[in-house]
């Protein structure tokens, strides 16, 4: 890079919700990062332990109080409105980053004016070099289901490349500034889940192109076993894939689409979560259902 007078400031956005020792673990490395300059964010999603610790450690950070849960897009579009840099950089409070991770991104970003947004790979924390995104493919326009190319696979090099993709990653992605002018905030209709893969979708339309930067990564502490949904995550991950549909194809696929939904997954999860009695997700299945259905 040239003379630090030229490098763009990068305005770092994390989400802070119940869990204010794991936002100071990560603060504890951005902070050390060896890219200058830098300005952070950290939105506290009405939290309801204290979250005053977080800016006691870290007074140089912006901290922004929501006092009523504003979700995943809403939580990071307070941070945008704010926010000064010519990247805007989206990172989960539950991650940590080495020193130099930035400085690959950002070069690739700066010599590639198309690329409107990118995700570099993402490593499980404390795990023997397992990958958990390394690039995305396109949500199936039957089933509208995604895959995350090198999940769980062990990192032996072999995703290093920078190379487009379909979706970047919300845990760690970064976004140019004007890009956003255009096109306009993250979807806050979700409320949690797909609003990402939303608002890529959006990038994409608008003639932006997404990169997976093999030549950086990050460190991701969500645990690798998939185990049993929350009815929160459930209810979720149900209405939304719903919304998803409707927002981003054709028609036709959402006709092919609900047919498969409706015949098919619909049967097959109700069987297995009462296999499972999982009632309670069982109950969030279909009041995501319902609510998508009802426009709520």
């Amino acid at each position: 890079m040239e003379d630090q007078l030229d490098l763009p400031l990068i305005s770092f956005i994390t989400i802070n919700y119940n869990q204010a020792q794991v936002t100071c673990d990560l603060l504890q490395t951005l902070t050390k990062i060896s890219y200058f300059p830098i300005e952070i964010f950290v939105v506290d999603n009405a939290s309801k332990e204290d979250s005053s610790i977080i800016l006691k450690k870290f007074p140089i950070v912006n901290f922004i109080r929501s006092e009523t849960n504003l979700g995943f897009a809403g939580g990071n579009n307070l941070a945008i409105r704010k926010a000064k840099g010519k990247y805007l950089f989206f990172i989960n409070n539950d991650t940590e980053v080495e020193k130099d991770f930035l400085q690959p991104i950002l070069k690739f970003m700066e010599a590639n004016p198309k690329v409107g947004m990118a995700s570099p790979r993402i490593i499980y924390h404390n795990s023997e070099n397992i990958i958990q995104y390394a690039g995305a493919n396109k949500i199936n326009n039957l089933t509208g289901r995604g895959s995350k190319i090198g999940f769980k696979e062990i990192n032996n090099g072999q995703y290093s490349k920078n190379r487009k993709t379909d979706y970047g990653h919300g845990a760690a992605l970064i976004v140019k500034t004007d890009a956003v002018e255009k096109i306009g905030l993250m979807p806050e209709v979700y409320f949690l889940y797909y609003e990402e893969h939303d608002w890529c979708e959006q990038f994409k339309r608008a003639g932006f192109e997404i990169y997976y930067i093999g030549e950086s990564e990050i460190f991701h502490k969500e645990s690798m076993s998939i185990g049993i949904k929350s009815p929160l995550k459930t209810y979720y991950l149900t209405r939304n894939r719903l919304l998803f549909f409707k927002r981003n194809y054709s028609k036709i696929d959402c006709i092919i689409f609900s047919l498969f939904f409706y015949l098919l997954a619909v049967p097959k999860t109700t069987l297995s979560l009462l296999l499972n009695r999982e009632t309670a997700n069982l109950k969030a299945f279909y009041k995501g259902i319902i609510d998508y259905n009802r426009g709520n």
